[in-house]
Parts: C-alpha cells; structure tokens; sequence
C-alpha cells in the first residue's frame, strides 16, 4: 500500500512539472481597429411660404418647394478610416434627389454623370509623427458651419452662407496632420469651387487651422484661393471663413461664423465682394427635445451671388424632436428680410420679406459590414 501511494505522488509531481514547462496556447492576433461602415439617410419636408412662390423659394437650398410633401435627397455612403494598423482607407458617398442634381452639382462642368457622387476618395495615413492623412479624389468642402446633410445641422434650412457664400465640394488632393491634441491643420490642391471637371487651367489651394485650446471651445479658420472663371486664370477668387463654437454647459452650445470673399476680373470689370455672419444657439431642453435659434446677416454688396446689390437679414427658430438615434422630426418658422424688392409672390409682385413655416422627417442610419 505505502508503495502504491509513493508512485502516485512521483508520477502527480512529473506531471505537475511537465504542465508548467508547457507554453500556454499563442494569444489571437487583435482585430484590426478600423472597420467598414455602411450607412444612409432620407429627408422629407413640407413648407408653406408667404410668397406662395409658383417655382423655386429665392435665397433657399433643398427646400425650395411651397405647399408640397417634397422629397429633399436620399443617401447611401461606404466608409473605411485609415488608421495605424490598417493605413489605407476609403470614402464614397452618393445622393440621389433634386438636392444634389438641381442644386449640388447644377454648375458641374462635367454634366449629369457627376451628379450622384458627393464624396469619392482614398486615404492612407502615413506614419509620420502622429499620422498624416493624406487623401485624394472627390470631398466636400471645409468652409462653413454647416454641411449637405441636414440631420448633422441644428437647423433644417441651410443658412445664407451655405446657400450664397460658400463652395460645396472639391476636386483634388489634401493632407491632414494634428501635431497635438489642440491643433490640427490641412492643406489641399484642388480643382476648384465645385467642380470635377476644371474649368480652366488653374488650381485652388486650400487651408484650413483648427485650434481647440479647452474641451469647450473650438475656432476654425479656412481659407480658399485660386481663379474661378471658366477659360480663364488671370480672375481669382480669395475666400476666408472662421466657425467658433463654445459648449457652455451640457444644454447649451453656441456657434458662430463669419464669410468674407473677394474676386478679380480682367479687362475693366470691376472686382466682387460678399460676406456674411451668423450665430446659433443650440438648447438641449431635453434628451428629445431641442431649440435652436439662428441669426444672419448677409452683404451682397456687388451682386455676386444674388444678382441684387442687397443686404439680407434672416431669422430661424427650429424645434427637434428626437424620435429615436436614428429618427428625428423638425418643425421650423423662418423669415428672410432685404433692403430690396426682391421677393415674388404668386401674383407677380415682389415684396422686401419672405416667410415660411414647416417641418421635416430626417432618417438615417450606420451600420459596420465587418
């Protein structure tokens, strides 16, 4: 019996320390970090104006229709960002509806088959300090406080600015780097304004400086320049834009910005300027409920994108109701205001205001394919 016991306890401890000289199974290598994104969205409004326009609401963009369920745009989008263990990454984003084929792309030189493409580019980020992102293709501009797809905008109208003043989207090539958590700049060679297809022989240059000095603020500063006019490159355009925002608490963040362009021309045409500012005030009364106010005044003061030497004053309050993450309801007054008689109503006469009211049904999705 005592030789039985001994046995098992030589052959527990053999065992113990072969186990223990064994290496364990090799670890899984870790899933890549950067992944690709599929999404899209619908937008759907409904405004009444008090000029019952019979075409088009002047100074608008994508709701321009009176009395009608319009459908605004619809959009599906592709994403891959590039990051260190997988540094080439994608972007195609593509609208369909009168908003990206009456009005995104209605000046494109390049024509219809152009018109569904917002977004088209590659990326890879270099590795270099903390990564330079350099892409290349089709990408929507920088300029601006507010973008194409009104569900990232506080209001559902866009502003003047985005409608009079500034560019959509870009042609060409552009580098992005943050030396620091505060700081990041880009700077980009491109085409022109809006544009895929040049219309002259010249190229824009893009800049653009965002400095974050706390949490709570952010300043942006772009600018544009290069010529413009088709045929062309003696007239250039000098365009500067600078967006702040500061989050005063959790319900209320403030935003604001300024537009100043100028333009040259040959010959004996007299040069053209235009700017503008506005201010938002976002108030997250609820995690459902949001209002948000905006104001803006914008000086045309040759007529460069209006046709009408004028000074433009416009006023928007818009109520949001967060349905769900992925479904929100807007209700929106707004009012333009000129120094001219610029305004047509359905009888032929043309009146110094405008007034709408209406609302909104924005949709949306993301998911990620693997």
């Amino acid at each position: 019996m005592r030789t039985i016991v001994w046995s098992c306890l030589v052959l527990g401890l053999t065992a113990a320390r072969v186990s223990a000289q064994t290496p364990a199974p090799a670890a899984p290598p870790p899933a890549p970090s950067s992944s690709i994104e599929f999404g899209g969205l619908a937008d759907i409004y409904y405004d009444f104006y008090s000029t019952k326009p019979t075409g088009d609401a002047p100074y608008r963009n994508f709701n321009t229709k009176h009395n009608s369920f319009a459908f605004s745009m619809a959009e599906v989008w592709l994403n891959k960002a590039p990051t260190a263990d997988s540094r080439a990454g994608f972007r195609v984003k593509l609208n369909f509806g009168p908003a990206t084929t009456n009005i995104i792309h209605a000046t494109e030189p390049g024509g219809p088959s152009l018109q569904n493409i917002q977004e088209a580019y590659g990326s890879y980020l270099a590795d270099v300090g903390k990564g330079l992102q350099l892409d290349a293709g089709i990408f929507v501009t920088p300029v601006g406080a507010e973008v194409i797809e009104a569900k990232d905008n506080p209001n559902y109208s866009r502003s003047l600015l985005f409608a009079l003043a500034e560019p959509y989207y870009h042609s060409g090539v552009r580098a992005t780097y943050s030396p620091s958590d505060k700081v990041t700049v880009m700077g980009g060679i491109v085409n022109g304004w809006n544009n895929v297809v040049d219309n002259n022989t010249g190229k824009t240059i893009l800049g653009s400086v965002t400095i974050k000095p706390t949490a709570a603020l952010s300043i942006i500063e772009n600018y544009v320049t290069g010529p413009e006019q088709p045929s062309t490159n003696s007239s250039w355009r000098n365009f500067s834009d600078t967006v702040a925002s500061y989050t005063y608490n959790p319900m209320v963040t403030l935003m604001g910005s300024y537009d100043y362009g100028h333009e040259t021309y040959g010959g004996t045409t007299p040069s053209a300027h235009w700017q503008g500012v506005a201010a938002y005030a976002k108030i997250q009364a609820t995690k459902v409920v949001t209002f948000t106010p905006r104001y803006e005044y914008y000086n045309d003061a040759t007529g460069w994108s209006t046709g009408v030497v004028q000074n433009l004053n416009e006023f928007t309050g818009t109520l949001e109701l967060k349905a769900s993450d992925n479904l929100l309801w807007r209700v929106e007054y707004r009012g333009d205001f000129s120094n001219q008689q610029v305004f047509k109503n359905d009888q032929g006469v043309f009146g110094k205001s405008q007034n709408s009211i209406g609302f909104s049904v924005l949709y949306s999705f993301t998911s990620k394919i693997q």
